[in-house]
């Protein structure tokens, strides 16, 4: 596989670019590019027919010298163990930018749960629960929901793993409906992440963003919420959106909430009423203020990346830029947010769950926004901070903090 399209080779890319500056050893070096461990496992399910099908699924805790390991679960057709290792490596950054006590780690079962019943998918949620619970926990790794995903996912994991070890453990999952142990504003936290750090951007840019136009990639979760969020509370206007299908624009705005209504009748945002219907492609290369690829890997490679044209793009997805297309924005002055700085709204919020869970509290919303506020914030300045200081990248930044908290961690617990 080409290198610049394999996401786990690109974040072991981006770990060499900070290595020299940080002056780490060859041997720490290799350490921070391997997982630390490693589940593979086949999952029969019975299928609502009666026959059996087998699943492949995965689980990768990277690194818990900062703390037990952290990360979502994906169920996705055209999911790989490179791009799952990529994103528990992203999941190890990323908690140890926003100063979190947690290490990284990410699962996924390639499937295409579209095509599931909801028993069905409720058998292979278990049935990965059954071959990953001896391995996790509350104090030794955490899952979550990502990609096709969602907290009743969670809550039938939460359950099972109750039913195999015999302990009720709120904590083990985190991202569960509010009345299992979840938390207030965990639905939104990872594009309300996202919108308070480009709004942090945008103040750096003097940009209004009452009116700024932007388009977003991707209309799941993270990209609805980044929509509405966008209009309701920072005025600004959305002028495209997509799916897997395809993309809508209208240069005078998208009403969010009518666009998802449209979305949950016909099963995507393509012929929308009022909107022209265009490809993902040129979505990434509208004149906009704000690009939010909020999608899957790989969006903006050197192929595209010379047409886009936003003044800022904000990674809601992870590793929606390859290398060499980092440069070419960098190059022409487009302003990042990168991934993992933008969207960790879902891992602090998750974090504000597993600490909760433990006190057996639970916070007003007000609360979880207000932290989670600070959170981000403070690491945005951080990043930029040190971009400014240093003339790098704004990836390069947050990744030289981030690898730098690690290293230190694994040098004060006596592991290089």
């Amino acid at each position: 596989m080409d290198e610049a399209m394999d996401f786990f080779g690109v974040v072991k890319r981006q770990i060499c670019n900070c290595s020299l500056g940080l002056n780490l050893s060859p041997d720490v070096e290799g350490i921070l590019k391997m997982p630390m461990r490693e589940l593979h496992m086949s999952i029969p399910v019975r299928m609502d027919d009666g026959s059996i099908r087998t699943f492949q699924g995965f689980r990768v805790q990277y690194n818990n010298a900062r703390g037990p390991t952290k990360g979502g679960i994906r169920f996705h057709p055209d999911e790989t163990i490179n791009t799952i290792r990529g994103l528990a490596a992203i999941m190890t950054w990323k908690c140890a930018l926003h100063d979190l006590p947690l290490g990284g780690a990410k699962g996924g079962v390639i499937c295409n749960p579209k095509e599931f019943s909801e028993a069905e998918l409720e058998r292979l949620s278990r049935a990965y629960m059954q071959s990953i619970c001896r391995f996790i926990g509350p104090d030794r790794d955490i899952p979550a929901p990502d990609v096709y995903t969602n907290p009743t996912v969670m809550a039938w994991m939460m359950d099972e793993y109750a039913n195999v070890t015999g302990n009720t453990a709120f904590g083990v999952i985190t991202g569960k409906p509010v009345s299992l142990g979840g938390s207030e504003g965990r639905h939104d936290a990872t594009a309300r992440g996202g919108w308070m750090a480009i709004r942090e951007a945008a103040a750096d840019l003097e940009m209004d963003l009452a009116g700024a136009t932007v388009a977003v990639q991707g209309f799941g979760n993270a990209g609805y919420h980044a929509a509405f969020l966008g209009t309701a509370h920072y005025g600004a206007k959305i002028v495209a959106v997509s799916d897997s299908r395809g993309a809508i624009s209208r240069p005078d705005g998208l009403d969010p909430e009518a666009v998802l209504a449209h979305k949950n009748e016909t099963g995507s945002v393509i012929r929308f009423e009022g909107a022209e219907t265009i490809s993902n492609e040129e979505l990434l290369e509208l004149d906009v203020d704000i690009l939010i690829p909020a999608a899957l890997e790989n969006a903006i490679t050197m192929q595209n990346a010379d047409r886009i044209r936003a003044r800022i793009v904000a990674e809601l997805a992870n590793g929606p830029t390859t290398t060499e297309a980092d440069e070419i924005l960098y190059d022409h002055q487009i302003h990042i947010i990168p991934d993992f700085l933008c969207n960790g709204g879902g891992v602090i919020v998750s974090y504000f769950e597993m600490v909760q869970n433990f006190t057996m509290d639970h916070w007003p919303e007000a609360e979880v926004y207000r932290r989670l506020d600070e959170k981000i914030t403070t690491a945005y300045r951080a990043v930029k901070d040190f971009s400014r200081t240093y003339a790098v990248p704004m990836r390069q930044a947050a990744y030289t903090i981030a690898v730098e908290r690690v290293v230190k961690a694994m040098e004060y617990r006596g592991c290089v």
